[in-house]
């Protein structure tokens, strides 16, 4: 890392401190805290929504698998569009209308308390393992280029997002994802560039090798259900987006930061369909470093290396001075994109689940002042929960917590969809459903 590289880097750090400082003023109520007052333009919550969906997992973990395998991983995004076509109109207005702050009041108000307790349990305990695991790759990432200690890299990142957080609220995080989205993007342009011409014979060489290794491609296409396949992902796609965009809090409070139901939908489809095109520029660069590293006169990868270090490796060894700070700086705003949403909404989850269901008499300048000790509190926990996994090397005990949540938390989209579909259905029902899907993930 040349010096130019470190400097900035840190300012794309201190500019998201600086923009929590910038918004600070304003946040005076939990309308504008958790939800900007209402009053953020769809193009900004859009991006927002983009940027919250393609986190740094993304940025490292698709062109691992796409150089390894092919694009079988993109056929999950490529479903989104399709079920949110004839979703969003129905999603958008039932949610601004329906509830003040948490996607899980319109739970109780269709089944009662117990599924609006049981769903955002197990939101805040998923995300909070989410934060764990971003908050681990991320530094593992960022320590390997900048040759800092990992923990230092945690506790760097981790009080980052808790100022931005803190201070700032939605608003500052909002347009902090316009930032990070930008970054993303032109991270993403400038390493293709660089790949597809810094081989011999240019990008039809890169094609041809491509074509040859069958890496363009989304098979296989087998009528299996116990193995990954083109139709695994296609209903773990319609899944995916019943579950992102209908019952994640991260993505309704998103909603509610818009100015009307129309901005709202629009900044939905934004969001989406800005997704796509990204994700498939990931899986590209996977492809793209295939290419580069088995064209001729390639240069030659470390014995041993895993094809999820291959990127890694590429920009720290291939790319120039400055572009290489960029890309790097592209993946720290990715960390704290993701991680600085978690922490709005888990507080906001706080506040109108548990709080106020036990402080009936609590103002608003009360909530508020308990919701930013939320998000100290579960920022504090995230890189408690992050050096845990550096300690651990990310597997072992925590591994297993994650799969006991993806257990417990089964019957999630089920709750929804019934809501949706069906006026038939009821509590004694719907606790059979959550039985019937916990019991069946646990067996799976």
């Amino acid at each position: 890392m040349h010096w130019i590289d470190y400097i900035i880097v840190l300012v794309s750090i201190l500019a998201a401190i600086v923009m929590g400082m910038y918004f600070a003023h304003r946040q005076k109520d939990t309308s504008t805290y958790f939800a900007g007052g209402g009053r953020i333009p769809a193009w900004a919550v859009g991006i927002s929504i983009f940027a919250t969906l393609i986190s740094s997992v993304t940025f490292l973990a698709y062109p691992g698998a796409a150089y390894a395998d092919n694009w079988i991983l993109l056929v999950q995004g490529l479903m989104v569009p399709i079920v949110l076509v004839a979703l969003i109109g129905v999603i958008v207005p039932l949610f601004r209308k329906g509830i003040r702050l948490s996607t899980y009041e319109y739970f109780e108000r269709r089944f009662g308390l117990f599924a609006r307790l049981y769903s955002s349990l197990a939101f805040t305990l998923g995300h909070f393992s989410k934060a764990g695991t971003v908050f681990f790759l991320v530094s593992m990432a960022l320590a390997t280029f900048l040759d800092i200690n990992i923990y230092s890299i945690v506790l760097l990142l981790g009080i980052t997002i808790i100022i931005l957080t803190l201070l700032g609220g939605m608003e500052a995080i909002v347009w902090m994802d316009v930032v990070q989205g930008i970054l993303l993007i032109g991270g993403g342009i400038i390493c293709i560039l660089i790949l597809m011409f810094g081989i011999e014979g240019g990008p039809s060489e890169l094609f041809r090798i491509a074509a040859e290794n069958n890496k363009i491609d989304f098979g296989p296409y087998d009528w299996s259900l116990s193995e990954l396949c083109f139709l695994v992902m296609v209903l773990n796609g319609i899944f995916y987006a019943l579950q992102k965009y209908g019952t994640d809090q991260t993505i309704v409070q998103r909603y509610l930061a818009a100015k009307s139901d129309r901005e709202a939908k629009k900044a939905a489809y934004i969001g989406v369909l800005m997704s796509v095109p990204i994700w498939a520029l990931f899986m590209f660069i996977g492809t793209a470093l295939f290419a580069y590293y088995h064209a001729e006169g390639a240069p030659l990868l470390p014995e041993g290396l895993k094809a999820d270090e291959v990127f890694p490796y590429f920009i720290a060894h291939e790319l120039p001075v400055g572009i290489r700070g960029l890309i790097i700086a592209a993946l720290a705003a990715a960390a704290i994109s993701s991680l600085d949403s978690d922490l709005n909404c888990i507080s906001a989850i706080a506040v109108q689940d548990y709080y106020i269901r036990f402080r009936h008499h609590a103002d608003d300048k009360q909530q508020l002042r308990f919701g930013k000790w939320m998000v100290v509190l579960a920022g504090l926990g995230a890189i408690g929960v992050a050096c845990l996994y550096v300690s651990w090397g990310g597997e072992g005990v925590l591994g297993a917590l994650f799969s006991l949540y993806a257990i417990f938390s089964a019957g999630i989209v089920g709750i929804f969809m019934l809501g949706l579909f069906s006026r038939r259905a009821n509590k004694q029902g719907l606790y059979i459903g959550i039985a019937a899907a916990v019991l069946f993930n646990a067996y799976a």
